[in-house]
């Protein structure tokens, strides 16, 4: 019996414009809701733009948000995981180094920060995943530890990147989702390793839950569900790693098979 639901939002839930089906979604929830079940939403982006995105229902679902470094449920956190300031103002060093091109978002519990002289049309794309958004001159004003740091790069450059991170591997997770994104979250903190914890909240096991993703950074989260769901839009080692594969994030298929699998269950 399906007790836990979760899927990844930017190319699985969410469509290629960033919305969905709200009039779907509202009775999805309500089957959900009907037969006790539990949604998720396990992304890279802020909690409180999850909040946004889901308005009225945002108190009730489980936000596994800033790429699962943070569970928050009902306003409130249940888990939240940092990085010390010395080891993430070495990581922005690093990176600062590698390209100037390349945009850093640096999240820390007061919000995501980034450089007063990023581009105005960059900044409006990373609010599109940031809810609360601070500018810095410097990174080295930063005096919070770090919630996680993200890495945007329009060229798509982030595999070449990623070998500069090397020296802090046994410090921090290192994730290149795609060309153009690399995630740094705690040392071992991933969408798995969170999703268990979540789990390990809700009394839910992996028999119990089913999950959507299309990216390099949600085979962890695939690998926490006996209903792993690969979006036809994904990656060919998503595809690989889940028991399944559905429609596109286009076809709002993630609601789609909730409806159809739940109403087996009913």
């Amino acid at each position: 019996m399906i007790k836990l639901i979760i899927t990844d939002l930017d190319g699985t839930f969410l469509n290629s414009q960033g919305d969905y089906d709200r009039a779907l979604f509202a009775r999805t929830w309500q089957k959900m809701s009907s037969l006790g079940v539990h949604f998720a939403a396990c992304t890279g982006k802020q909690c409180e733009r999850v909040e946004e995105l889901f308005g009225e229902f945002s108190k009730d679902i489980w936000i596994v948000g800033d790429s699962a470094t943070r569970i928050k449920h009902n306003g409130s956190f249940a888990f939240q995981s940092l990085i010390n300031n010395a080891t993430g103002r070495a990581i922005i060093k690093t990176l600062e180094e590698v390209s100037s091109t390349h945009v850093i978002i640096a999240c820390t519990p007061e919000g995501a920060i980034v450089r007063s002289d990023v581009p105005q049309p960059l900044k409006d794309k990373i609010r599109r995943s940031y809810a609360r958004i601070i500018e810095i001159e410097d990174f080295s004003l930063v005096e919070s530890d770090f919630v996680k740091i993200t890495v945007f790069d329009e060229q798509g450059n982030c595999p070449q990147t990623r070998p500069h991170l090397s020296p802090f591997e046994d410090d921090v997770y290192i994730v290149v989702s795609e060309a153009s994104w690399i995630d740094i979250a705690g040392y071992g903190v991933h969408k798995g390793s969170t999703v268990q914890k979540l789990q390990e909240i809700l009394n839910v096991s992996p028999e119990e839950t089913m999950a959507f993703g299309d990216g390099y950074n949600d085979l962890e989260l695939l690998a926490q569900a006996e209903y792993s769901f690969a979006m036809r839009n994904a990656f060919n080692e998503v595809k690989d790693a889940a028991r399944f594969v559905t429609g596109t994030n286009d076809d709002s298929a993630v609601m789609e098979t909730i409806n159809r699998l739940l109403a087996l269950q009913a």
